[in-house]
C-alpha cells in the first residue's frame, strides 16, 4: 500500500506543478501546445508500447466500432480539457483552474447518480448543495459564471465516466486516444508550418522546442503512476490524496503567479472546500466502517 500511495502521490503532485510547465510556454499558443501534447506523447506512448511489446490489444480494438467510437469520445473531451487547461495558466487564470479540479469529485458523484443510476447519500446530497452555493456566490459575486472551473470539471468528469467503462486500461487507452487525435493534431502543425506560423520552427529559443518535445513524457509518465497507484491502494485514500493536485496548482496562483484573490473569492472557495470535506469524511467513515 505504500508504494501505491507514492506512486499515486507523484502523479498528483507533477499535475499540481504543470502551471509551472505551461506557463514556460506562455510564448506558444495553447492550440499549438495541445498539438505538440499530442504528437510528442505518441512519440513516446510508441516507444514505451514497443520495449514492452505490448501491441496485441490494437488490432481487437479496431475491429470493435463500439469501443473505437467511446475512445473517440473521450479523446475529444480530453483534448477539450487539455485545451482549456492551457489556456487558462497561460491567461492569468491559474486559481480558476485549481477551482474546476476541486470542483471535479462532485461532478463526479453527479453524474454517476444521472448516467449510471447510482443512489446518492444524504451527506453527498450535501455536499453537492454546499459546493453549488459556493459556485452560485462565485457567479454573483463575479457577476458571470466560473466557465473555466466548470468547463473543466465537466469535460474531465465525463472524461473519466469514458474510462470508468472502457475496454483498455490507462496506457492502451491513452495511446489509443492519442492515435485518434494524432491526425488531427498533425494536420493542424502541418497548416502552420505552411502558413509560417509554427510556433516550434520560427522561435529563437531552442529551451521552447525542448519544452515542446517534453510533453510526451510529461503527459504520459504521470498517468502511469496514476495508474500503478490506483490498483495498489483503496478509493478512499485516493480521494484524498487526489487533492493535493488542485491545492498546488491554487497556491502557485496566488504566491508565485500573484493572481487576485479576494475575499468574496474566499467566501465561494471556502464553501467548496467545505463541500469537499464533508465528501472526503464521509467517504473515510464509510470506508472505515466496511471494515
Amino acid at each position: 500500500m505504500r508504494t501505491g500511495i507514492i506512486y499515486a502521490s507523484l502523479a498528483f503532485l507533477s499535475w499540481g506543478l504543470f502551471p509551472l510547465y505551461f506557463h514556460a510556454l506562455n510564448e506558444v499558443p495553447a492550440g499549438q501546445i495541445l498539438a505538440h501534447r499530442v504528437l510528442w506523447s505518441l512519440v513516446f506512448l510508441v516507444i514505451v508500447l514497443t520495449v514492452r511489446r505490448q501491441w496485441r490489444w490494437l488490432p481487437e480494438v479496431i475491429r470493435r466500432p463500439r469501443v473505437v467510437f467511446s475512445f473517440v469520445a473521450s479523446a475529444l473531451l480530453l483534448s477539450v480539457n487539455w485545451l482549456i487547461y492551457i489556456w487558462s495558466v497561460n491567461h492569468g487564470h491559474v486559481i480558476d483552474a485549481s477551482l474546476g479540479y476541486f470542483i471535479n469529485p462532485l461532478i463526479n458523484i453527479m453524474l454517476g447518480y444521472v448516467v449510471l443510476g447510482e443512489r446518492l447519500r444524504r451527506l453527498q446530497w450535501t455536499a453537492i448543495a454546499v459546493a453549488a452555493a459556493g459556485v452560485l456566490w462565485l457567479t454573483w459575486q463575479a457577476g458571470t459564471v466560473p466557465w473555466i472551473a466548470l468547463a473543466l470539471a465537466a469535460t474531465f468528469g465525463g472524461y473519466g465516466l469514458l474510462r470508468k467503462t472502457a475496454a483498455l486500461g490507462a496506457l492502451e487507452g491513452l495511446a489509443f486516444e492519442t492515435m485518434v487525435l494524432f491526425p488531427l493534431a498533425l494536420g493542424y502543425v502541418g497548416w502552420l508550418t505552411v502558413h509560417g506560423a509554427n510556433v516550434f520552427i520560427s522561435t529563437p529559443h531552442d529551451s521552447t522546442r525542448w519544452l515542446l518535445v517534453a510533453a510526451g513524457p510529461i503527459t504520459a509518465i504521470p498517468l502511469l503512476m496514476f495508474a500503478a497507484g490506483a490498483r495498489r491502494i483503496p478509493m478512499a485514500v485516493l480521494g484524498m490524496i487526489q487533492y493535493i493536485g488542485p491545492t498546488i496548482q491554487f497556491l502557485l496562483g496566488v504566491w508565485l503567479f500573484q493572481e487576485a484573490f479576494t475575499a468574496d473569492r474566499l467566501v465561494g472557495f471556502s464553501l467548496i472546500w467545505s463541500a469537499l470535506a464533508l465528501y472526503a469524511a464521509e467517504g473515510l467513515w464509510r470506508a472505515r466502517k466496511q471494515d
